[in-house]
């Protein structure tokens, strides 16, 4: 299965083909230029290095969020356009599932944690399952504090490992007993290849969707949405 994933939930994008699980290229960088013209280069880059065409791509896997608004929402669309015009399945994943899969521990739990800005954690707690993982309570949007205490919560006093693409708020953020059980790992920040691979095994299970029932996982609600409740 020729698999296209993409990821623009951070500045740091990155696009991958796989065949099945195995990664055949990758394009990621950090810049300054907007999805909506730079997702598209990257996707033709990583197609022509690879000898492939869109039309030989069988299955299409997106980082669905949290993360960056405007980039979950030109990700998303481009997906949805994709499949739609050429009749393919789609792999929702979520961003936090990506960062988590990464850890190599033998923990059978991972949280997944990632800079959500404004003093926050965009924070899940995994489960790991065969070659996927199984999301245990919900993705969430919190405070440093509430995050370790809810996934102190979720994982109700076992073990778990931290990979995380902001390490160094991670650690500071730690304190007391927490400081000295919980492992932090830093995740590689271009999540495209995980994505696909978590496709990959969504698409073994039948877990896919297509372009009309594609929907976005933010988690937090929009600064729009936020004002309209307020009046």
């Amino acid at each position: 299965m020729l698999i296209l994933a993409i990821d623009t939930t951070s500045p740091y994008g990155s696009v991958a083909l796989l065949r099945d699980a195995e990664l055949l290229r990758l394009v990621a960088r950090a810049d300054d230029h907007p999805y909506s013209s730079r997702l598209f280069h990257d996707v033709e880059q990583a197609l022509h290095e690879a000898g492939a065409a869109m039309p030989q791509v069988e299955l299409f896997a997106v980082a669905s969020g949290p993360g960056t608004f405007t980039g979950v929402r030109v990700g998303l669309t481009a997906v949805k356009a994709w499949a739609e015009v050429y009749r393919r399945p789609v792999a929702a994943v979520s961003a936090l599932e990506a960062i988590a899969s990464q850890s190599t521990q033998t923990e059978r739990l991972v949280a997944g944690i990632a800079d959500a800005r404004r003093g926050q954690f965009f924070a899940g707690l995994y489960e790991r399952a065969g070659t996927g993982l199984l999301r245990r309570g919900d993705d969430v949007v919190m405070s440093p504090a509430e995050s370790f205490a809810y996934l102190a919560e979720q994982s109700a006093g076992e073990a778990y490992v931290v990979r995380t693409t902001a390490v160094d708020m991670v650690r500071a953020a730690l304190s007391g007993d927490a400081a000295r059980s919980v492992r932090v790992e830093a995740a590689e920040p271009a999540l495209a290849a995980d994505v696909g691979r978590l496709g990959f095994v969504r698409a073994q299970r039948g877990e896919l969707v297509d372009a009309l029932t594609l929907d976005a996982h933010y988690v937090r609600r929009s600064d729009a949405e936020l004002l309209w409740h307020d009046r």
